[in-house]
């Protein structure tokens, strides 16, 4: 009788277990996706953006930050993945690096951007990995500010979306559409 009770719980458990694991939503690491804007590119008079990346390490190992650019409009203007080694702090400039290469040409002078940290080299195929840690200075009228990336979860659907979006930026953008990554190792 003990026997069947511990099987019939170890099934139990199992069960539940199964049932779980499929109605989960995946996600990808503790910050899976980090977004923050900018303002007043390409303005006049105005200084330059930055957006300032690091590889905290967590991995041991390389990562790469898969890199997405939108319009206000939530249309995606850029993407890119940059390598980072761990402890590395990469400087992207928002005026050169992330929206002098828009999709349509169109100036971007504000939007959001939003990082991944990714095993992949691609910013079509993202493999959630790693941990990054990310700032964005902020070109406001009063002066420039700085702030830390918010952290957001990163759903299937999400990951989804922005391969296919950058997939078709890299068929149909004839070169446009590709950011760059700035200085760092």
């Amino acid at each position: 009788m003990t026997k069947r009770i511990l099987l019939l719980t170890v099934t139990i458990l199992i069960t539940l277990s199964i049932g779980l694991a499929y109605g989960a939503t995946p996600t990808a690491t503790a910050n899976g996706l980090l977004v923050n804007y900018f303002v007043n590119a390409h303005t006049a008079g105005a200084p330059d953006g930055t957006v300032q990346l690091t590889n905290t390490g967590a991995t041991g190992g390389n990562i790469f930050a898969a890199i997405y650019v939108f319009y206000p409009d939530e249309e995606m203007a850029e993407c890119c993945a940059c390598s980072l080694t761990p402890d590395d702090l990469r400087t992207l400039s928002i005026n050169n690096d992330l929206t002098a290469n828009t999709l349509t040409s169109s100036p971007l002078t504000n939007g959001t951007i939003t990082v991944i940290p990714s095993s992949s080299p691609s910013p079509t195929t993202i493999t959630p990995s790693g941990q990054i840690s990310a700032w964005g200075t902020h070109v406001l009228t009063t002066g420039v500010t700085e702030e830390e990336f918010q952290s957001a979860n990163l759903s299937v659907k999400e990951i989804t979306s922005l391969q296919n979006q950058c997939n078709a930026i890299f068929l149909d953008g004839s070169g446009h559409g590709v950011c760059s990554c700035g200085g760092g190792s």
